[in-house]
């Protein structure tokens, strides 16, 4: 038996298992893509005709591109940032021993394992304790606290495969090792730098509950102003929305693996 021109059906349990998992995880998409095309007034399961309704609606928001505006602020800031911490952050721990280096690497990579909630109240506590008012400020020093280590991990995956002697050579030839860094070893990292930067950059458009603790007056990104709209019900324009930030974020999720791979590849 075969579909789809020629592509058989699985003959196990595990690739039926595998069909109905990816279709559990991508038919919700799939069915939020289609209905973001729905001719009605109001959210509804029954299909009324094909339009571009909802989109033309969405960009005549102006709220939402004000969310988008301080979303895009949020991310552009903290990743900025913390791709320079980042990066020297994995070059130290990479090149460089010292007392108690274990217990800062482990320190360094838990926001990667730790649950989003923990991080959240964390800064809330702490912007508390210290008198610090809430504003977009504190939104981008959250979310530096996940982006320095989701680049940190990939620089440091990129640091492992490089040949240290090209480093060596440099300091030889009469190189500074400030000189080294910025043009034999900076230029080998970039990849990796770039993927880190558009994974944490994915991360930081995306987060909702970090950004719900540590928001003051007048900071709204645009997870919170999904977040707000849907309370109370979808509405057909968030469907339209929802679809353009998944095709946004999965577009550059996939640039970001295309150079991770092709930065690992460099040297084979």
């Amino acid at each position: 038996m075969s579909f789809l021109g020629g592509l058989s059906l699985p003959k196990t349990w595990q690739g039926w298992l595998t069909i109905v998992l990816f279709g559990f995880m991508y038919g919700p998409i799939m069915v939020l893509g289609i209905y973001s095309f729905n001719d009605s007034r109001r959210y509804t399961s029954v299909w009324q005709g094909f339009s571009l309704r909802w989109y033309e609606s969405l960009f005549q928001d102006a709220r939402i591109f004000r969310a988008l505006q301080d979303t895009l602020f949020v991310a552009i800031v903290a990743v900025a940032i913390s791709s320079v911490l980042g990066t020297l952050m994995a070059i130290g721990l990479c090149k460089y021993y010292f007392p108690g280096k274990g217990i800062y690497r482990g320190a360094s990579y838990l926001p990667l394992i730790i649950p989003d909630i923990s991080i959240a109240v964390a800064t809330l506590v702490f912007l508390a304790s210290m008198a610090i008012p809430l504003s977009i400020w504190t939104i981008v020093a959250a979310h530096m606290v996940f982006c320095l280590a989701y680049i940190a991990v990939v620089v440091s995956s990129r640091l492992g495969s490089l040949d240290p002697n090209l480093e060596e050579a440099a300091l030889d030839l009469g190189a500074t090792p400030t000189q080294a860094l910025i043009k034999v070893l900076l230029p080998q990292l970039m990849p990796a730098i770039v993927a880190g930067c558009l994974l944490a950059f994915v991360l930081s458009i995306d987060d909702l509950l970090i950004s719900s603790f540590t928001a003051g007056g007048g900071a709204n990104p645009l997870p919170l102003e999904i977040f707000s709209r849907i309370r109370n019900g979808v509405k057909p324009d968030m469907n339209a929305l929802s679809v353009l930030l998944i095709l946004a974020s999965g577009m550059i999720a996939a640039l970001a693996e295309y150079l991770r791979y092709k930065s690992s590849t460099l040297d084979r």
